[in-house]
């Protein structure tokens, strides 16, 4: 129910990702039954492979997390996460508020890492592919225990969601000198190079490296990692409303767009940043989806839904764990 769109994207959605997924996979659909019907009366092999779960109730985008905590109960959002708690899915994926999604999935399914919230993943685009960056805003101060878990979380989200079989690890930092970077940084390089986990560490890449994908998972605090993302993101539009007013400030430049227009579609394809991001290292498995989804990006989140659920990511994250002397257990919270 959540997202720009509501029904109108994520059911068809998942129609659209039926025709790429294996025929054992089956939806719980959580909302009104009553909006949700007539999408699925229009998608027939998707409502043979789907049961609907009726609720009136759901959180709006502008709910705030603690409103979306207290009131939630019995809402969409809160049914499809309780659902991958009891077993009965595999994954969750909402296109709803993150602030909500990220309250509700921790309160329910507890973190599998002793961390405040799950880090926000973002895939950054680059000159040879997708380097995958965290922490993008949830956890602002880090210390160098929880950088360190952000390189597990990200390594092993990065083997699956692209086929990368042993990712590089990167810490973003001030240069890429051993000695630069304050004492946080500094512990977490130290204890990723010592070899304890198994891990192909980089050592420390900078700003101007995102882009270059000189490694294929980057780490840094959710303060840094904003400010990193917003200005990514600024300079992004500025690059792209310089470039639809140049090919728009004249006749011969609009005749010369035109020639280019699937030139200017592969360029957008590669700076458009992909609709899905994990909440990582929680008891189970989230996916938020943008909340200007339409079908088609609602279909790509629930497609990398099934390929985290069909790994052994879990297993992977638990494993490097352990290598640190600090099993993953239940927040205590």
């Amino acid at each position: 129910m959540g997202g720009d769109h509501g029904v109108s994207a994520t059911v068809p959605g998942l129609a659209l990702a039926l025709k790429h997924l294996p025929a054992s996979v089956r939806f719980l659909i959580h909302g009104d039954e009553a909006r949700i019907a007539p999408e699925l009366a229009r998608a027939p092999e998707l409502a043979r492979r789907s049961e609907v779960r009726h609720t009136d109730k759901y959180i709006a985008s502008d709910e705030k997390p603690a409103n979306a905590v207290r009131r939630g109960k019995g809402a969409s959002m809160w049914n499809a996460v309780e659902s991958v708690k009891a077993g009965e899915a595999a994954a969750a994926v909402s296109s709803g508020s993150t602030g909500s999604l990220m309250a509700i999935a921790r309160l329910v399914l507890r973190m599998s890492v002793p961390m405040e919230r799950p880090p926000l993943v973002v895939p950054w685009p680059g000159l040879k592919g997708v380097t995958t960056f965290l922490d993008a805003g949830a956890n602002v101060e880090c210390d160098a225990a929880r950088l360190v878990e952000f390189a597990i979380l990200g390594e092993a989200y990065h083997r699956v969601a692209y086929g990368v079989e042993r990712p590089r690890v990167g810490v973003l930092n001030v240069g890429s000198e051993d000695m630069k970077g304050h004492d946080e940084v500094q512990q977490a390089h130290a204890i990723l190079r010592s070899g304890r986990l198994d891990m192909d560490y980089h050592g420390f890449v900078e700003g101007d490296d995102l882009s270059t994908n000189l490694v294929d998972v980057v780490v840094t605090d959710g303060f840094t990692g904003n400010v990193a993302l917003k200005t990514g993101e600024g300079a992004a539009r500025y690059i792209t409303e310089e470039l639809r007013a140049a090919l728009t400030s004249s006749l011969p430049a609009k005749i010369a767009a035109l020639l280019a227009r699937p030139a200017l579609r592969r360029f957008k394809a590669r700076i458009t940043p992909t609709p899905a991001a994990p909440l990582l290292g929680l008891n189970g498995l989230v996916i938020k989806c943008h909340g200007g989804a339409d079908a088609r990006d609602f279909g790509r989140s629930v497609g990398l839904a099934v390929d985290l659920a069909g790994s052994d990511f879990m297993s992977q994250i638990e494993r490097n764990m352990s290598r640190l002397g600090a099993e993953p257990a239940g927040d205590p919270a």
